[in-house]
């Protein structure tokens, strides 16, 4: 009898169910999407209910005719919802691209409590973090702020509603800048910051950990966030290989033994299980900025593969243009909310296919730019493999591009489903399954020699932009 592995990812702009088999082969898939919400200048919000019925949706679909062995979960992290006593939400879910909490964190970010702070969770002080959210919420809205009963993400309040329990990994956990990386528990001197108690917070458990539905019987696996998983999906917890990913956002990940403390508090370091860490940056500004330029500035029906078809025709470079993409400020490695998006050596010569290809590269300079601080070597770059995963890659011009820009070997996995697959790993962990291969490898990609000064050209001049602009 078949056997069947469910991952569940929750993003930030959809919901995917994948239904794999042992062999990591996708049987089915199933996707429900959502909107975010922008009703204020730096806001970004969901409707907690509205996410939990895309993944109900999607639950119900997957497993129409099946029996799953396990239902294992992937989700965006750093969102936050206070709930009251009954579990209800008393506010929207506030995003990691919520930017109110700007003059905030930068007055935080530059004292010493600040920076002791990120000594002990290894979470930079800015909005993206549900540590500087709540600390809005108490200054700023003192009403829903008394009133919660609880402060969770996301996938907390969908664990809930489908098990009873208040859980939260410790992959989750770690990206919150509530909990201490070194220790793996809520940090009392933050809580103590922040007026609020530990009960107000989840029990931080193990991804491994299971329960089985109060409705539907299923079995649940908890999983962890998506980033962490997108490694163990591309086979990227080893020495020697890098994970990039491109969705909505972007992020480049290095796992490491121990945990990682930045001295110019620029990465992050999250936690997965055991002694597995990665030390990362990543960026708001990832496909996001594609689909502005698509339904904005273009306001074209084209489909991406389309407009990448395009894009080949322009020569790597885009002939002197040179789009630096803040479009929602900028994590890693800027850490500025307030950051704007440039664009650079415009001429007559320039058309629509120029745009697309040179915000292609902006979105990868921009990822460069943590690799340099992440792997500092230029040799250990050249002997690390980027294990690529997130729907760019679907693009193979994209991927191309990755490998002479980063002038690296770059894999990309056979299911660019990473997150669902590593939720599913975690599942076999869990439940004491083995597997012989972890993940099916796709296609190979070299760089181009030819490419490299030019690219390297440009990410010179990538890096000059925002310090030279940012106080005009």
């Amino acid at each position: 009898m078949k056997q069947f592995y469910i991952g569940i990812d929750i993003g930030t702009t959809a919901t995917k169910a994948v239904c794999f088999d042992k062999a990591g082969k996708v049987i089915r898939q199933f996707t429900q999407s959502y909107p975010m919400y922008h009703p204020k200048p730096d806001w970004s919000i969901q409707k907690p209910n509205e996410i939990l019925m895309a993944v109900l949706e999607c639950i119900a679909e997957i497993t129409k005719g099946i029996e799953p062995e396990f239902i294992s979960f992937s989700s965006a992290m750093q969102s936050i919802i206070a709930i009251d006593n009954t579990g209800k939400p008393i506010t929207d879910a506030i995003l990691w691209a919520d930017n109110r909490a700007h003059s905030l964190a930068e007055a935080l970010k530059e004292s010493e409590q600040g920076k002791n702070f990120y000594q002990k969770t290894g979470i930079p002080i800015h909005t993206f973090s549900p540590m500087t959210k709540i600390a809005w919420l108490k200054e700023n809205d003192a009403t829903h702020f008394s009133k919660a009963h609880k402060f969770i993400s996301i996938k907390e309040y969908i664990w809930h509603h489908l098990t009873g329990e208040y859980v939260i990994d410790s992959s989750m956990a770690s990206g919150t800048g509530l909990m201490n990386i070194h220790t793996i528990k809520w940090e009392s001197e933050i809580l103590e910051f922040l007026k609020i108690e530990e009960l107000q917070l989840s029990t931080i458990v193990s991804p491994t950990h299971q329960s089985k539905g109060l409705s539907d019987g299923f079995h649940y696996i908890l999983g962890g966030g998506d980033g962490v998983l997108a490694n163990l999906g591309t086979e990227a917890m080893e020495t020697g290989r890098m994970a990039l990913s491109i969705g909505t956002s972007g992020a480049v990940r290095l796992p490491v033994d121990k945990p990682y403390i930045d001295s110019q508090m620029r990465t992050q370091c999250y936690h997965l299980m055991d002694n597995q860490y990665l030390k990362l940056g990543a960026v708001n500004n990832g496909a996001i900025v594609l689909q502005w330029l698509k339904e904005s500035i273009l306001k074209t029906n084209e489909s991406f593969e389309e407009l990448f078809v395009q894009a080949e025709t322009i020569p790597a470079g885009s002939e002197g243009l040179l789009f630096v993409p803040y479009l929602l400020g900028e994590r890693a490695p800027i850490w500025d909310a307030s950051a704007q998006g440039t664009l650079l050596g415009i001429r007559i010569i320039h058309t629509k296919a120029h745009l697309i290809r040179a915000t292609l590269e902006g979105i990868l300079f921009g990822l460069l730019s943590i690799t340099e601080i992440l792997l500092p070597d230029p040799e250990k770059r050249h002997e690390t493999t980027i294990m690529a995963s997130g729907g760019f890659g679907k693009s193979e011009l994209w991927l191309q591009m990755v490998a002479d820009i980063f002038q690296m070997k770059v894999i990309v996995a056979e299911t660019i489903e990473a997150s669902a697959w590593g939720a599913v790993l975690i599942g076999f962990k869990a439940t004491g399954i083995t597997i012989s291969n972890h993940t099916q490898i796709g296609k190979t990609f070299l760089p181009n020699k030819d490419h490299k000064e030019i690219y390297e050209q440009g990410f010179e001049k990538f890096k000059r932009v925002y310090p030279l602009l940012k106080d005009i």
